[in-house]
Order: C-alpha cells, then structure tokens, then sequence
C-alpha cells in the first residue's frame, strides 16, 4: 500500500514537472522573438541549400530570395505531418489577406514529396512551394536553428532577416514586425 502511495506520488510530480518544462519551453519562445536583433544574415549554408520546386527544378534559397529582391518575405518552414502546422493555416491565410504584398514562400520538410503536394492542395496553400528531403535536424535545420515547426521567418526587402522566430502566423511580434516592413517600402 505504502508503495503505490509513493509511486502515485512519483507520477504525480513528474507530470507537474513536464507541464512545467513545456510551459517554460513556450515562454522561452516567445522571448526569443521578442529579443532577436534586426538585420541579421543568412548562414552560408541555409543560403546554398537546394529546394525541389513543384515542378522537379532545384533552386537555392539563396536564388529563391534573389527572385524577391526588393520585396518583404514570409518563409514558412512547415510540413504535412505536422499537426501545429496544419492548424496554423486558417491565421496564415488571414494574415496573407491582410498583407497581399508580401511574398509567401513554404519550405517544406516532408518525408515523401506525394505527400508534400497532397497537402498544397489539400490546404489550398498558396505562395511558392519548396521541398527539401531532410529533417529539422539536418543541416538547414541546424543553420537556422529550427527547433519547431511551424517557424516562420521575416525576410526584408534587402534580404536580411528581420524575425528568425516565430512559431505562429498570428503571433504579434510577427504581425508588427511586418506592418513595419511594409510601411518602410
């Protein structure tokens, strides 16, 4: 009896603690976002990893941002497995209302590419689609320090990255940090 106590305890605690750590875990995010400096750069090696377009052509992100020179850009690192992600899409498609200058560009760490393009379609996403057949701990995810996903990054018109971190589309710090890259234009 007294052991069953103990080990009831035991679960106990360990729960409180994980809810903890897990509720530390997001406060720490959101102070990430909020203390990450402006104008930083790219790692060489995010800039030279090569993307799948939807149509089998292979690009760098550093010819993707290329393309966009001039203009304010919402990365969104996602992929279909992912459930966070899939519920972040109705506040994507609202903010993509909300700022129709901004060029949208997903970057995709789907395990098949089927199931890449399914959910383009499936969710109606729309922007440019990339894939890139790694995990988040592969080599873009550690030059980005990709800890989570969804992640969205702010890239701005000279192509510096504006905001490295946020893990929500309606996340205000993403929202103002736009608004503010839009009204510079």
């Amino acid at each position: 009896m007294k052991k069953t106590w103990i080990l009831s305890a035991l679960l106990c605690f360990s729960l409180i603690a994980c809810d903890a750590r897990k509720e530390q875990k997001e406060d720490n995010s959101i102070v990430e976002n909020t203390t990450e400096s402006n104008q930083q750069t790219w790692d060489k090696t995010a800039l030279n990893k090569e993307f799948e377009t939807l149509n089998g052509d292979f690009v760098s992100l550093k010819n993707i941002l290329a393309q966009h020179q001039g203009k304010t850009i919402l990365i969104d690192v996602w992929a279909s497995w992912c459930p966070d992600c899939i519920k972040g899409f109705p506040a994507l498609k609202e903010l993509q209302q909300n700022q129709p200058d901004v060029v949208y560009i997903f970057l995709s760490l789907d395990r098949a590419k089927d199931k890449w393009k399914t959910a383009i379609e499936k969710y109606d996403l729309q922007g440019e689609h990339y894939y890139l057949n790694e995990t988040m701990k592969g080599e873009f995810g550690q030059s980005i320090n990709l800890d989570w996903i969804p992640r969205y990054i702010l890239v701005d018109a000279e192509g510096n990255i504006a905001l490295k971190k946020a893990i929500v589309a309606n996340d205000p710090i993403l929202i103002n940090t736009l608004d503010s890259l839009q009204t510079e234009k």
